[in-house]
């Protein structure tokens, strides 16, 4: 409620209650029923325009009507236990852990967000190292959006080289996941390439194909230190 209008509420209740004792201190005069009538029915209006008041000036000191008002949100400890940091970067890759208890061997892969020409997120690889993989000796998650045409797979390529398919394992409300071995020959040619290619198909258009790049630069520095911090 403005200011002035708590003022005049006041100075309305205060002349009412100045008219109340002058005429307390008259000669008391015979009231007829309308006279008493009037007074009755004037005192619920004070009372309302006093609860108004109030109301009007809880909603006046916040700015903000209840169903406005912000509860807040928790604030994560970016350095709390089982959260991800980016240890290092190596050109378009990152090599990200998790922080655990003093003593533990982190977990750590190697990230990579893929964009289309328009820099929109399109794909991204979570890439590890495995020490009893067999014949896989590094394994990767790729996410991709929902809206993707799971029957028509995931396509990699090195460098316009061979092309390789792999099949969607599940979708969530992030995306689906593909998840893919590579073996050493795989890894080399990761080594040598300049830039993958990933294709997948979008279901809203089954005849188009959607094509990002997966830069390879910095990948062996990367990968070779992803090795050091697993095996360690």
């Amino acid at each position: 409620m403005p200011k002035f209008l708590k003022l005049m509420t006041l100075a309305s209740f205060v002349a009412i209650s100045s008219t109340a004792i002058a005429q307390d201190s008259e000669t008391p005069k015979p009231q007829n029923d309308a006279s008493q009538a009037t007074t009755e029915a004037a005192a619920p209006n004070v009372e309302t325009a006093a609860e108004a008041s109030t109301e009007t000036a809880t909603e006046n000191a916040t700015g903000e009507t209840p169903e406005e008002l912000s509860m807040g949100e928790n604030v994560v400890d970016q350095n709390a236990i089982g959260s991800t940091y980016i240890a290092e970067q190596f050109d378009a890759w990152q090599l990200r852990c998790v922080r655990v208890a003093d003593g533990q061997k982190e977990p750590c892969h190697l990230f990579q967000l893929m964009k289309d020409p328009e820099g929109n997120a399109v794909a991204e690889i979570n890439l590890v190292s495995l020490t009893n993989g067999g014949q896989a000796v590094a394994g990767a998650t790729v996410v991709v959006p929902v809206e993707t045409l799971l029957t028509k797979q995931l396509t990699l390529s090195v460098d316009g080289g061979a092309k390789k398919r792999y099949p969607f394992r599940f979708c969530s409300q992030i995306g689906c996941y593909s998840q893919i071995g590579l073996s050493n020959a795989d890894i080399a040619s990761y080594k040598r390439g300049v830039a993958a290619s990933l294709s997948i198909v979008p279901a809203f258009a089954p005849n188009q194909t959607i094509t990002v790049e997966l830069s390879l630069s910095g990948f062996t520095k990367a990968y070779e230190t992803l090795k050091t911090r697993t095996a360690k």
